[in-house]
């Protein structure tokens, strides 16, 4: 077996894996979902051999759980304020976020340009509200979302 980064994946509809592939993946679904207890439970109910399970069970996934880490960029126009960068970071901070990355222009006109990378896989408010939170701060003139992973 190739190492991971030798490995190659691809992307491919439902209706042209083989059944065993796609019993595979309900077998997989009723076991994370604890509707089933064992493996045996599992390929029984979906009427798949336990070794065409184990053939497949680490070679195929939905889409959705490959695609976990999620990230977006945002751009923040602040004023020129003691403090502001670090409420802005506390609405973050409060909404689960995880800051990846922080630029920060130098103030020029009072004005500096901050560029936020954050991993939103854990956010627990609706990306709007953390714009429109963002934008309500008296000191933030913009706030705006400039690019996201799989949002």
């Amino acid at each position: 077996m190739k190492n991971v980064a030798e490995q190659r994946y691809y992307l491919v509809r439902e209706d042209v894996l083989t059944d065993a592939m796609q019993k595979t993946l309900e077998a997989k679904r009723l076991l994370e979902t604890g509707k089933v207890n064992s493996i045996w439970d599992a390929v029984r109910q979906v009427d798949l051999s336990r070794s065409a399970f184990y053939k497949y069970r680490d070679a195929v996934f939905p889409f959705h759980s490959i695609v976990k880490e999620r990230i977006l960029t945002m751009i923040i126009q602040l004023q020129d304020q003691k403090g502001t960068l670090a409420k802005v970071l506390e609405i973050i901070t409060e909404a689960h976020c995880n800051i990846l990355t922080i630029h920060q222009t130098i103030p020029i006109q009072g004005r500096a340009n901050v560029t936020l990378s954050l991993d939103v896989t854990s956010m627990m408010m609706d990306l709007n509200e953390l714009i429109k939170k963002m934008n309500e701060l008296e000191f933030v003139e913009s706030a705006e979302v400039i690019s996201s992973g799989a949002l």
